[in-house]
């Protein structure tokens, strides 16, 4: 098999680029290395295996991304090329624009002129649903319960797309699936609650279970006497995934594309695999034996107060569900960012 991963760089296309390598398959990277850290994860890639092909280039640009398409055919595209980051979008929308939802159409052009039978797998976000005003909230001692959605929120949840960045993303959701619709391609959407593991160079802006995971490093190291900061009161609730579970995801999507084709589904560790902020740190004050002193700051634009994906209807077309749970994943993370920082 031959897969084309946009964005093979960034942490879920270079975790996804390891996995089908250690398979034996032939991996083509294309990616413009703007994201922080995939200038190492490309030099770590070519530590691995040499037999995989890079190939620079950027998203935005019709011509290089057609290109590739035209002459390579991929059987497999995973789109993970995006801007990600709800601050980026705010402060530059056109910006955030061309990335998620022009290099969408430059994707899916290429795909439909020159490689139909290509299947095309986009990492899209929960953002989609907007800020579920709607939802009455319980307020508990360290998180916030959504009345009603008990067990997260399915595929059927009212799309109602918030900031920049949930129109860019949403607008990409909705045309991967249009396309699908229209023009036959193979397309799935996969609506990523919060994605984790090793190769995230996680930022304050994207990746918190790493950032945090990097604070607690600083503290555990007494290598930072400033307290860090938070946005909102810390009982904002996130399920988790383990990004080696997410790549048997998309293993199991693409088997059964006869029945995944030109569907969504919420994609993330379900309910049980959920933390809030607050349960986060007490984790990490518990297993380090630390105290995650932090700052309060004023909510971030667009934040859900919960987001957990009902993942019910992947488990049931395509026989999936998370096997590393949330602890053990947490530990692995901070694991990783030891040896990043030694």
């Amino acid at each position: 098999m031959k897969y084309l991963i946009n964005g093979g760089c960034g942490f879920l296309g270079s975790n996804m680029a390891e996995y089908y390598l250690n398979k034996g398959d032939e991996v083509i990277v294309f990616d413009n290395l703007y994201r922080f850290g995939s200038e190492k994860n490309l030099e770590w890639l070519n530590e691995l295996n040499k037999n995989f092909k890079f190939i620079k280039g950027d998203i935005r640009n019709i011509y290089e991304i057609e290109k590739v398409i035209q002459e390579e055919k991929p059987d497999v595209i995973f789109h993970f090329a995006g801007q990600v980051a709800m601050t980026t979008s705010i402060e530059n929308p056109y910006f955030d624009f061309e990335v998620n939802t022009k290099g969408v159409i430059n994707v899916l052009e290429s795909v439909r002129k020159y490689s139909p039978e290509t299947i095309v797998c986009f990492s899209s976000t929960n953002k989609v649903y907007g800020d579920f005003e709607y939802i009455n909230f319980k307020e508990e001692g360290l998180r916030y319960i959504p009345e009603g959605f008990e067990n997260g929120f399915d595929e059927m949840t009212h799309l109602d797309f918030h900031s920049p960045y949930g129109c860019s993303k949403g607008a990409a959701d909705q045309y991967m699936l249009d396309y699908a619709r229209i023009f036959g391609l193979k397309t799935i959407v996969f609506r990523h609650s919060s994605i984790f593991g090793g190769r995230q160079f996680a930022t304050k802006d994207q990746g918190w279970v790493g950032w945090f995971c990097q604070k607690a490093y600083e503290i555990k190291n007494n290598l930072n006497k400033e307290k860090f900061t938070i946005s909102g009161t810390g009982k904002q609730v996130r399920d988790i995934l383990f990004s080696s579970d997410l790549m048997e995801c998309y293993r199991l999507a693409i088997k059964n594309i006869d029945k995944t084709k030109g569907q969504v589904y919420n994609i993330g560790g379900g309910m049980s695999n959920s933390y809030s902020l607050l349960e986060l740190f007490k984790e990490l004050e518990n297993e380090l034996d630390i105290k995650m002193d932090y700052e309060e700051l004023p909510w971030r634009e667009s934040d859900q107060k919960v987001f957990v994906a009902d993942i019910s209807k992947a488990k049931r077309d395509f026989g999936w569900e998370p096997k590393v749970d949330k602890k053990n994943g947490l530990l692995s993370m901070y694991k990783w960012v030891e040896r990043i920082n030694e």
